[in-house]
């Protein structure tokens, strides 16, 4: 199934797996390299040290593509940088969570490929001109921290934006949606919530049957007074949430410190504890359609299929 992005990271298939933190570790990224997409090893705010134990381990457990997502909020940044462009087996790098123009002459000088997350046209123009090799557009339909723009609206708009290849994020859940997005334009699509319930994702099983269990109404979108929306799973601390952001709506010097408490370790307890109710269950709005585990590679394989049936019933083949 070759397109710009399969040519682009030497990869079988057009799927990468969304550098989910706490469920993007080296058992599920592997998996998905090994099957043919792009694993990407999740990093959030780790220091180099824990950062470098996850690379060695991608190391041992495949000999297939992979990425590793830098997150430039992180105060442990510029260490994982360093040791980012340093490492031999690191050929790719996503980014998200700010800006990566600082460090792009560097890796573009180790030979690097930059793949930055974008939720508007402005922004993926600017990563094109400062060198990026492909972006990510991610709608608000994703889990976690999303943009405003449907996936719909603005894939295709950033696809007629930039010359570099695109993939979509944000709506994918099987290969029907994965067909649509290759029609919008995109070059390869992002797959998250239907990997965090894969076989081989360490995601506690207690997250994992509550995106089984998910209807189309089931997440809803906190944060938005702060600036900083994040889709999840409804439960008892997106109520509360909820409720503290409705009740501070008004004010003209808001205080975010309630939020900010109720949200603290929040993914963390939810991802690895399994705490269903005061956990906060990112979760894209795909999460409906998801309705069985199955390992990495039947997932794939399963968006492949579809997308190609669907293809070549209209005619359209893929080599």
């Amino acid at each position: 199934m070759k397109t710009a992005i399969t040519e682009l990271l030497n990869i079988k298939y057009p799927i990468i797996q969304g550098a989910m933190a706490w469920v993007a570790d080296p058992d599920l990224a592997s998996a998905v390299s090994n099957a043919g997409g792009l694993g990407i090893v999740g990093t959030g705010h780790d220091p180099v040290d824990v950062v470098r134990e996850k690379v060695e381990e991608m190391k041992q457990k495949t000999d297939k593509p992979f990425a590793v997502n830098a997150m430039f909020l992180s105060p442990h940044v510029d260490a994982v940088v360093d040791y980012l462009i340093e490492e031999p087996s690191v050929k790719i790098i996503t980014t998200g969570a700010g800006n990566p123009s600082k460090y792009m002459d560097r890796f573009k000088e180790a030979g690097i490929v930059i793949i930055p997350v974008v939720a508007s046209v402005a922004v993926a123009k600017r990563m094109e001109r400062i060198g990026a090799d492909a972006i990510v557009v991610e709608g608000m339909e994703a889990g976690g921290h999303i943009g405003r723009l449907t996936t719909m609206a603005l894939l295709p708009q950033v696809v007629d934006a930039v010359s570099i290849p695109v993939i979509g994020a944000g709506g994918f859940g099987d290969g029907r949606t994965m067909a649509a997005g290759l029609m919008l334009g995109a070059a390869g699509i992002q797959v998250g919530t239907r990997f965090v319930v894969a076989k081989e994702s360490n995601a506690h099983p207690n997250f994992k049957q509550q995106i089984l269990k998910a209807k189309d109404i089931s997440t809803t979108v906190t944060g938005e007074i702060t600036g900083h929306p994040v889709r999840v799973l409804r439960n008892q601390l997106t109520k509360e949430y909820l409720s503290v952001q409705k009740s501070i709506t008004s004010d003209d010097n808001p205080d975010f410190s309630e939020l900010e408490r109720l949200g603290s370790g929040a993914l963390y307890r939810a991802v690895v504890e399994g705490n269903t109710k005061t956990g906060s269950m990112m979760a894209g709005q795909i999460a409906g359609l998801v309705n069985e585990e199955g390992t990495v590679e039947e997932i794939i394989l399963d968006y492949v299929s579809e997308a190609k049936r669907i293809y070549e019933d209209r005619g359209h083949y893929f080599e």
